[in-house]
């Protein structure tokens, strides 16, 4: 791994998004985000691809209520 890793700060000065958002996010499993310890960093390109992903907007599951096969 070459590339510097991100704070949460750095992300979310990225983002346009404060760093409870990012801590938040990444608590929840929603920001990708490497675990060191008690530390949370970020690696730049996870980020763009997470952007990239967020483009397509929201997943939807399918609903399988109501239907009958």
């Amino acid at each position: 791994m070459s590339e510097r890793l991100l704070t949460a700060g750095e992300v979310a000065d990225m983002l346009a998004v404060p760093v409870s958002w990012v801590r938040e996010a990444s608590r929840d499993g929603r920001l990708p985000h490497l675990q060191l310890g008690r530390y949370r960093r970020y690696q730049h390109t996870d980020i763009q691809a997470w952007l990239e992903e967020q483009k397509n907007g929201p997943r939807r599951l399918a609903s399988t209520r109501g239907t009958s096969l």
